[in-house]
């Protein structure tokens, strides 16, 4: 029983053999068609047309994910592991609309949740491997906080102050009507947004207009930089990834998962 366990457990959380990639494959499919029925499920065209299609359909994808994800809990060593993880939750979310439809009149407008199980996709395709990444991002932003906050800071000192040259060229024909509306016109500008809901009507707003736009560039890029520094000081030691509960916190030659206690594969 063990060994099935394990041999199910290595088809469903890996892709090192042809029945994982296939299993993967399915899944990929199978998502994204069940996505597709939400979406269209949403039309009311097609939904007068084709509801009894839609319903049976989405009855076929919650009991197959529904199989799916006991036989996650099944194969691993310490289910809690999975079934409070992030993708854990997403899974279980996608699955109670359907049922709750049946039990309590009315909840059928919990459908949207359905729309979910495009985030198991983030699973499936391994995209967890680049959570290293985003943690040294994470990391370097956390680093380069205190830069960060004096610039939002000199940013909103330089719109309050802006937005109130224009509130006093513009004025409110123009309609810069107040000053909390031209700080908005001001961010919007800044930013290279551009709504085109308010615009200056003097050459003297037109002019400062320009130098806001170009302005606008240059102070964009600024955050980048920052945290670019920062990232050349961060390192990151965690090379180990559990396949089952996609903790990255592992040494790199563990056998063992010290979250769930699933056996890793380093060679991932």
């Amino acid at each position: 029983m063990n060994g099935f366990k394990e041999k199910l457990k290595t088809i469903i959380f890996g892709t090192d053999t042809p029945a994982g990639k296939l299993f993967d494959v399915g899944l990929i499919v199978t998502i994204v068609l069940s996505v597709l029925l939400v979406m269209f499920d949403s039309v009311s065209e097609y939904k007068t047309n084709y509801g009894d299609v839609f319903y049976t359909a989405e009855w076929i994808f919650t009991i197959l994910f529904t199989i799916e994800y006991f036989l996650r809990i099944y194969c691993i060593r310490l289910p809690s592991s999975y079934i409070f993880s992030f993708f854990g939750i997403v899974d279980f979310l996608a699955l109670i609309p359907t049922y709750l439809s049946v039990i309590l009149p009315g909840a059928g407008i919990f459908s949207i949740i359905r729309v979910l199980r495009v985030l198991r996709v983030f699973r499936v395709l391994k995209l967890v491997q680049f959570m290293g990444e985003a943690d040294m991002l994470r990391k370097a932003m956390l680093a380069s906080r205190r830069k960060i906050f004096v610039f939002l800071f000199y940013v909103m000192t330089l719109v309050v102050v802006l937005g109130s040259i224009m509130y006093l060229i513009e004025g409110e024909k123009a309609g810069f009507d107040n000053i909390f509306r031209s700080i908005y016109w001001a961010i919007v500008t800044l930013t290279t947004v551009g709504y085109g809901d308010i615009s200056p009507q003097t050459n003297l707003g037109q002019a400062i207009a320009a130098i806001i736009m170009i302005m606008g560039y240059s102070i964009i890029a600024v955050p980048t930089g920052i945290v670019t520094s920062a990232m050349h000081f961060t390192k990151d030691d965690n090379k180990g990834t559990c396949v089952v509960c996609e903790n990255q916190d592992q040494p790199k030659d563990a056998r063992f998962c010290n979250h769930c206690g699933a056996k890793m594969h380093n060679n991932n």
